[in-house]
């Protein structure tokens, strides 16, 4: 089982001509849907209000049969997020977090389901408290077989201490196995620095892969002294909302599902491989309004995109509604 930490929160998406769309959003809760669409089974590490909007998305997880694992829901209210959609569908953050729910897990809570093989860790959940004490926590006593992936997600007007966040980046990526990241993030990160010496830097913290992705630029992804690129296809856009968790998500839900572990990161061909089947999810996310990953059978006929676990191609599931106001 994959186990995915972090917030979950409201989008409220507002288009170029000002019309307010709420959605379910938060990077971490976005990946674990996206890994449940494609068939793996996921847990959700995150703390839920007792609020309107927390029992939507709590329904919404229930719906694509995810596991919650902090069941008990939160006093303080539903996290949200302003989405500024530009014309090119290229979204801006405003972040609205003090004294809401996705921040209130406390050291001691943040504990791993039985069965967890994986981990994603990231976004938000690094930077408010005092969740993000407790996912630190966490990583630092994970058992050696768990194989971790980190997305950074970079919100830079979310993070109060650019260096104490820098720090506990640090401390985590010693015990991470795979970095998703973007050259955004890298520019956040590495002031200055070109994308090949920023993945060079994060190597040196110990990951064995650090995978950098550049909006409709190649893909380009750092393995066992092998730079690998791989093109990302041509698409009509929407919006990019969720494009990376859905990338995230893919690489994550194609690792595990095909039985590789930590030392298939130094395999330069496992990792062309799950890099292509994630830019294929990556880019069905951006043919849709706000964070919608794919299923497993809008996948399955791309070339990269090799494994379809039986029963679990649920095509209904595209009918499913996730604006928040209709959920």
């Amino acid at each position: 089982m994959i186990t995915v930490a972090g917030e979950v929160l409201i989008d409220l998406i507002v288009d170029p001509a000002g019309h307010i769309d709420p959605r379910f959003g938060g990077g971490p809760f976005n990946v674990a849907r996206a890994v449940a669409r494609l068939g793996q089974p996921v847990a959700f590490l995150g703390r839920l209000s007792g609020d309107r909007f927390g029992r939507l998305l709590r329904g919404d997880l229930d719906r694509h049969g995810v596991l919650v694992a902090i069941e008990a829901a939160a006093d303080a209210p539903t996290t949200l997020a302003v989405v500024d959609v530009d014309p090119a569908g290229v979204p801006g953050y405003q972040f609205y977090l003090n004294g809401t729910s996705a921040a209130a897990i406390e050291p001691g809570q943040a504990g791993l389901p039985a069965g967890t093989t994986a981990l994603h860790i990231g976004s938000l959940g690094l930077v408010m408290e005092p969740i993000g004490t407790s996912l630190e926590q966490l990583v630092a006593t994970l058992p050696a077989g768990i194989t971790v992936m980190l997305d950074p997600n970079c919100r830079p007007g979310a993070i109060a201490s650019r260096q104490a966040y820098l720090d506990r980046l640090d401390r985590i990526a010693r015990r991470v196995d795979v970095i998703k990241t973007s050259t955004e993030d890298l520019a956040y990160l590495f002031p200055g620095k070109d994308t090949q010496s920023a993945a060079a830097q994060l190597f040196a913290r110990g990951p064995a892969c650090v995978v950098v992705t550049d909006g409709a630029a190649p893909v380009r992804a750092f393995a066992a002294g092998a730079e690998i690129r791989a093109e990302v296809p041509s698409a009509k856009i929407v919006d990019t909302v969720g494009a990376g968790d859905a990338f995230g998500g893919a690489f994550l839900t194609w690792w595990m599902g095909n039985g590789l572990g930590q030392a298939d990161f130094r395999v330069p061909s496992a990792v062309r491989s799950a890099t292509q089947a994630a830019i294929y999810a990556s880019v069905v996310a951006c043919t849709r309004r706000g964070a919608e990953p794919p299923w497993a059978h809008e996948l399955a006929g791309h070339d990269g995109w090799t494994w379809l676990p039986p029963g679990r191609d649920r095509d209904q599931g595209t009918q499913e509604s996730t604006e928040a106001g209709h959920a």
